[in-house]
């Protein structure tokens, strides 16, 4: 595991987006793995503007997210499908068909996890994943539990997940309870992992994933095991591991 500390979110978004860009340059086909929030929104705007200024092409990229809210359609506006689109789709030519997000609407929740699942093992696995960590030490929605959930799976979301993300909707009764998302097996299978934290609020999570030992309680601390994982932080967020 590599530490890189930066001054902003933007430092980090631009050499996370570096990465990706020479991911991309150096494997046209490449397998990217994807993720929402606020956190890699910068990295998206880099990625956005390389392909502007035709430095990468994205044609032949396939893409994953990590996870879906159950009960949201692609057409809501908190659904993570919808956030890729308006963040990053709908401004780079990856075909649409090429693009992979969980369904949070399947009417069998567990045949779409398999399928998706599957659809990851017969593109040839993830070869860059991005990932954003929550207070918890959540990864995807890979919530504090007694085990390492390994494939795509339903979960129920904890309460701290609910009120860290009740700020992206009306109330907190609004947030959906469960979510579909990549298991921990599922992240830890990409053969290259970015992991990006910004802010005081992440400096607990950060010293657990960095200092603390493997545990399912921080399931971002599995990354420890893998072979190429890079932690992009701010000082705020690194700040407990000095």
């Amino acid at each position: 595991m590599v530490v890189k500390v930066y001054k902003d979110a933007a430092a980090i978004g631009a050499a996370a987006g570096m990465v990706f860009a020479s991911q991309v340059i150096t494997k046209p086909d490449s397998v990217l793995g994807l993720a929402t929030g606020s956190t890699p929104i910068p990295t998206y705007k880099f990625m956005i503007k390389a392909y502007e200024d035709g430095i990468v092409d994205y044609s032949k990229v396939t893409t994953f997210n990590l996870d879906e809210y159950v009960g949201l359609g692609h057409e809501h506006d908190q659904s993570y499908y919808y956030f890729m689109h308006d963040n990053l789709f709908n401004y780079i030519n990856v075909p649409e068909e090429s693009i992979n997000v969980l369904s949070g609407t399947a009417a069998d929740p567990d045949k779409e996890c398999a399928e998706y699942e599957a659809r990851i093992d017969a593109a040839g696995g993830i070869d860059l994943q991005i990932l954003g960590i929550g207070r918890n030490g959540h990864i995807a929605f890979n919530e504090p539990a007694d085990d390492f959930a390994d494939k795509t799976h339903k979960v129920a979301l904890t309460e701290s997940t609910i009120e860290a993300n009740k700020r992206f909707f009306a109330s907190a009764d609004d947030v959906p309870r469960y979510a579909v998302s990549m298991g921990i097996g599922s992240i830890m299978r990409a053969k290259k992992i970015i992991l990006i934290a910004t802010g005081a609020d992440k400096a607990d999570a950060i010293y657990a994933l960095v200092k603390g030992g493997v545990t399912p309680q921080c399931p971002a601390s599995i990354l420890r095991m893998h072979s190429d994982v890079t932690i992009f932080c701010d000082e705020a967020a690194y700040s407990k591991c000095k």
